[in-house]
């Protein structure tokens, strides 16, 4: 069986975006690969967090990966920083970079200039992309799902693992990219020409998944469409209505041309307040399931194990690495 990595950042808590675009996903791939969920909280402090809340975030994201669906008898899920391997193998990764590649990198550019105006650059911001690339290659990663923003930096993995192989020892498996099928990408609901973020100003452009549900079913009745009022999947010319037509088939499985059908004739109030319904259910119901693993033991037992699994697999590799450097000091 092939393996699968995924990773992301405790840095704020998911949208319904990343949860069809991403979760709802690993649900099905869990069942075609041998799985590692990583919360990344290493990556996460490469710029300023409250460490209080990046804990709380840590273990709420933990939460909302079990609340979407996934089984943790079928994957490893764990926790970045309690794998001492990550650290380990990203120094090694970084001696083989090249300082010009990582100064290319886009969010590298985006997020510097807004820290150059206060106390300076952070260096992990430049040199994370390694510790990106070690928790992907420590896995034998044969397949890493990532949205278009994240397209660099699998690259760049790709790059360093092709590297490291060439002038060491052929011991990385060189990882696929996948893209989501459907939903990957959902929008603004204030901008619909713009991918819906969690760290939008506008609070009313992104739905949480752990907002109040009642509030995200208001945000869906006051979202942005178009002056025409045929509910009509067209993404160029009526991306408001094409996105929220997503959000619907996605948390109902319903196709968009079922729905297509289902509206014609009907106006967008019709069909906004029926999605509000929608979105107020499923949030009710997810966040019960979060609140369940929140104040379980369970969860701490599900990354305890999850820890454990990923050390033994990841501290392999890492020795592996360092014969290859000729690091550490070979017995008689």
């Amino acid at each position: 069986m092939k393996t699968l990595f995924s990773g992301v950042q405790p840095s704020g808590i998911p949208t319904i975006g990343n949860y069809i675009g991403a979760y709802k996903q690993f649900t099905e791939l869990q069942d075609q690969y041998d799985s590692y969920f990583c919360i990344v909280d290493q990556h996460a402090v490469t710029v300023p967090q409250d460490r209080l809340k990046l804990r709380e975030n840590i273990r709420k994201l933990a939460a909302i990966y079990l609340a979407s669906g996934l089984n943790p008898e079928k994957i490893t899920l764990f926790i970045q920083s309690e794998v001492a391997a990550h650290a380990k193998a990203a120094w090694m990764l970084q001696c083989v970079g090249y300082v010009g590649e990582f100064e290319r990198m886009t969010q590298y550019k985006d997020k510097s200039r807004k820290q150059s105006t206060k106390d300076g650059i952070s260096l992990g911001l430049l040199t994370y992309p390694a510790l990106m690339a070690s928790d992907i290659l420590i896995y034998g990663s044969d397949i890493v799902p990532v949205g278009d923003d994240q397209g660099q930096h699998l690259e760049l993995t790709r790059n360093l693992a092709e590297r490291f192989n060439n002038k060491y020892n052929d011991i990385f498996t060189v990882p696929e990219v996948k893209h989501p099928e459907v939903g990957g990408r959902i929008m603004s609901l204030n901008d619909p020409t713009k991918k819906m973020s969690k760290s939008d100003d506008n609070q009313k452009s992104f739905i949480s998944l752990l907002d109040e549900p009642r509030l995200a079913a208001k945000k869906i009745r006051s979202a942005v469409t178009d002056s025409d009022s045929e509910v009509k999947y067209d993404k160029e010319n009526k991306p408001g209505i094409s996105n929220l037509l997503t959000i619907y088939s996605s948390l109902t499985d319903e196709s968009i041309p079922s729905l297509e059908k289902k509206y014609d004739g009907e106006n967008y109030g019709t069909f906004k307040g029926d999605l509000a319904g929608v979105v107020e259910t499923f949030l009710t119901e997810f966040q019960e399931k979060v609140n369940y693993y929140l104040e379980s033991d369970e969860l701490d037992e599900i990354l305890d194990r999850g820890r454990d699994n990923a050390s033994r697999k990841a501290d392999k590799m890492v020795a592996k690495m360092e014969r290859a450097m000729g690091l550490g000091r070979k017995r008689r």
